[in-house]
C-alpha cells in the first residue's frame, strides 16, 4: 500500500459562518457547498470540511472538539502574508520561525482561527537552515 497525497481535513468549529469568514477572507480559500449543504474550504487540490460542534455528520472523529486543530497551509510569500495578516488585523502568535517541513525546511507564522486552532503560514526553503525544527 502507498497513500499518495491528503484530499481533505475535518475540522469541528463552534460556527460555520465565522470560521468561513475568516479562511475565505483572511487566507483567500475558497468555500464549496456540497452534498446538500455541508460547507467546506477549498485550497489548491485539498478541502477542509466543517463540522458545527454538536451536530457533527457521521461518520466523525471519536471526541470532535472545536480548538484541537494545528494546521500548516504553505504559501508562496511570507511577506504577502505578512501584509494580509497586517490588513485584516490578525495577531501573529509567532514568527517568522524557520521549521522542519514534510519536504522542505520552512519559515512559518503562527495564527490562530476563530475557535482558537493553531495555523502555521508556511514559505518553504530552498536551502536547509541549520536549527530548524
Amino acid at each position: 500500500m502507498r497513500i499518495l497525497s491528503l484530499d481533505h481535513v475535518v475540522l469541528t468549529v463552534k460556527d460555520i459562518d465565522q470560521t468561513v469568514a475568516f479562511y475565505s477572507g483572511v487566507l483567500g480559500m475558497e468555500e464549496v457547498v456540497f452534498a446538500g449543504g455541508r460547507r467546506a474550504l477549498r485550497f489548491g487540490g485539498q478541502k477542509i470540511n466543517l463540522h458545527k460542534a454538536g451536530a457533527e455528520f457521521l461518520p466523525h472523529a471519536q471526541m470532535p472538539t472545536s480548538g484541537a486543530g494545528d494546521l500548516c497551509f504553505l504559501v508562496e510569500s511570507l511577506e504577502a502574508v505578512e501584509r494580509r495578516l497586517a490588513e485584516a488585523q490578525v495577531h501573529i502568535e509567532e514568527g517568522p520561525v524557520f521549521r522542519a517541513g514534510a519536504v522542505s525546511p520552512l519559515r512559518s507564522i503562527y495564527i490562530r482561527d476563530p475557535d482558537g486552532n493553531l495555523v502555521e503560514l508556511a514559505e518553504p526553503q530552498d536551502v536547509v537552515i541549520a536549527g530548524g525544527s
